[in-house]
C-alpha cells in the first residue's frame, strides 16, 4: 500500500458500474489502486469504462450482469471465488427508477422491476458475497440510497418504498455482522447528482446546478478508507 495509492491490494465489486456514479466510483477507486469489477447489462458501456481505467493506469474486470435475472448474482460470486478468495469493498450502486406517479397510479410492472433490482438483488448480493467478505480484512460494503427513502414525498412513492427496504437490509445485514469480523457497512444518500437517473426526474433542471458523480466518487472512495461505525448513514 502506497499513498498514492491507498486501495493497493484490494478487490472492489461496483454494481451499475456502466455510467454515472458507478462509472465514476469505479474509475476512482482504480485510481485508488483497487482491481475493480464492473458490472451493469451494458457491455459496451462497461468496456468504454474499464477502457477509461486501464488507460489510467488502473486494473479492472467486466461482469455484465442483469440483476432482475435471478441467478446471475450467485453465478458472479462464484466466479469471483474462483479468482479471488475475498472481495474487500462492495459498492451497491445500480437502481431501477419507476416513473414518477400517485401511488393510485403506479404501474405494477415498473414496481415489480424496482422491487427485484433495488430490494430483491441487494438481499442476492449480500447473501452471495458474504462469505468473501468475511474473508477480507477490513471489508466494506456501500449502499447508494435515496432520501425518499427515509421520507416519503409526492409522486415517488414506488422508488422511495424500495429505498426503504433497501436501507432497512443493509442495516440489519451490518447488525447482523457486527461482530463476526470487521465488515462495516455505510449508506450514503448521494444527493442531487448529474446523472441520467436524476434528468429524467427532473427533465428541466440545469445539470450544471448539481455536482457531477465524480464529487460522490471521491466521497466513497475516501470513506471505504475510513474506521466508522457500522450503519453509518450520511448525504454527500
Amino acid at each position: 500500500m502506497s499513498e498514492n495509492k491507498p486501495l493497493d491490494g484490494r478487490i472492489a465489486l461496483v454494481t451499475g458500474a456502466s455510467k454515472g456514479i458507478g462509472a465514476a466510483t469505479a474509475v476512482a477507486l482504480a485510481d485508488a489502486g483497487a482491481h475493480v469489477v464492473l458490472t451493469a447489462r451494458d457491455v459496451k458501456l462497461l468496456e468504454q469504462v474499464e477502457d477509461t481505467i486501464h488507460e489510467r493506469g488502473g486494473s479492472a474486470t467486466i461482469a455484465p450482469l442483469d440483476l432482475s435475472e435471478s441467478d446471475g448474482i450467485p453465478r458472479l460470486a462464484a466466479a469471483l471465488a474462483q479468482r479471488w478468495d475475498k472481495l474487500d469493498i462492495m459498492v451497491i450502486n445500480a437502481a431501477y427508477l419507476p416513473v414518477l406517479t400517485p401511488v393510485t397510479q403506479i404501474d405494477p410492472k415498473q414496481f415489480s422491476q424496482a422491487l427485484t433490482v433495488n430490494v430483491l438483488a441487494t438481499q442476492a448480493l449480500i447473501a452471495a458475497f458474504d462469505p468473501l467478505l468475511k474473508r477480507a480484512d477490513h471489508a466494506r460494503v456501500i449502499g447508494l440510497t435515496s432520501s425518499v427513502g427515509a421520507t416519503p414525498r409526492a409522486y415517488w412513492s414506488a422508488y422511495g418504498a424500495t429505498k426503504a427496504a433497501f436501507d432497512n437490509l443493509l442495516e440489519t445485514y451490518a447488525s447482523e455482522v457486527e461482530k463476526l469480523g470487521d465488515i462495516r457497512v455505510a449508506i450514503l444518500d448521494p444527493g442531487a447528482t448529474r446523472t441520467q437517473m436524476r434528468a429524467r426526474a427532473y427533465p428541466g433542471e440545469d445539470p450544471a446546478t448539481v455536482k457531477p458523480p465524480e464529487d460522490v466518487a471521491a466521497r466513497i472512495v475516501a470513506l471505504v478508507q475510513e474506521d466508522f461505525p457500522t450503519a453509518h448513514r450520511e448525504r454527500a
